[in-house]
């Protein structure tokens, strides 16, 4: 009898399992992980934000993964987008043998760095199977917002980008040079083209968009556009042929990224934000 007292006890001493009373937050959870990519920073930074659930009814990101990791949720560790990314980087220094195509980074304003003026943008192309030499994505990031504009280009060199850089000038008309104050890009073949940019796309009036080019092999320089082209392969992996895929596929996709929830922005979407921007200039 003493013996059946103890087991009794035993198993009210410990502490319940929260998870099992979050059965619909739970759900709700592996649905945005398998059907939206979504991470589970994310899902838990929109529901709060949102208030899809009670307090009672949510667990913490580091709960969520826990259990992920003991194989207590019907997801597997590899259908978390950054759980198996996590690398240690070495501080790297700007290599200056490498000529620049226009002006040096270190001659951009300061204020684009920090993120508190609109109209700062990073650019960058996203190659598929033939290192470039097939159809690319030109990718642009604006800082504050973090809204992200995704162009399917049918080629990785100078003519295509001043094409697609073209169209985005007839896109926003006279709110082009307040839209696009800035954009950063590396120094590669493709934004070769700075004087012709700058000449027939950039001048508006009596403002004009500057072109800045990063330090060579200094991704780190525009480390926001660097993500979001991490976020990208979500849907478009290394290796795709993007001579297969549709602009109407990238712009799907460029959508996807643009709604999904920044903790940047409070677990805002990008989309709310830039809409904002927009609307104001």
């Amino acid at each position: 009898r003493g013996e059946a007292v103890y087991k009794a006890n035993r198993k009210r001493s410990r502490k319940p399992h929260r998870i099992c009373h979050c059965t619909r937050f739970i759900r709700w959870i592996i649905e945005q992980v398998k059907e939206h990519k979504w991470s589970l920073d994310a899902c838990v930074g929109y529901a709060r934000l949102h208030r899809l659930f009670s307090a009672e009814e949510m667990v913490c990101t580091h709960t969520l993964y826990n259990e992920v990791w003991a194989g207590s949720l019907d997801l597997s560790v590899t259908e978390l987008p950054e759980a198996m990314k996590r690398k240690q980087h070495k501080d790297s220094k700007p290599r200056e043998h490498k000529k620049s195509f226009g002006t040096d980074i270190s001659q951009r304003p300061e204020i684009a760095a920090l993120r508190i003026e609109e109209g700062h943008w990073e650019g960058d192309t996203v190659v598929g199977k033939r290192a470039g030499k097939e159809a690319v994505v030109l990718s642009l990031l604006e800082k504050k917002t973090e809204n992200y504009i995704a162009i399917w280009i049918p080629g990785k060199d100078a003519d295509s980008v001043l094409n697609a850089m073209q169209s985005l000038r007839g896109e926003f008309g006279d709110k082009f040079s307040q839209v696009f104050k800035t954009i950063t890009v590396d120094n590669g073949t493709e934004f070769s083209d700075c004087e012709g940019m700058e000449t027939s796309v950039f001048k508006a009036g009596g403002q004009r968009t500057k072109m800045y080019y990063c330090h060579p092999y200094c991704s780190s320089e525009r480390g926001s556009n660097e993500k979001q082209n991490q976020m990208i392969r979500r849907k478009f992996p290394k290796g795709t042929n993007f001579d297969k895929v549709s602009p109407k596929e990238v712009r799907v996709v460029e959508d996807w990224l643009n709604r999904y929830p920044r903790k940047i922005l409070g677990w805002y979407s990008s989309a709310d934000m830039f809409r904002a921007l927009i609307e104001a200039v």
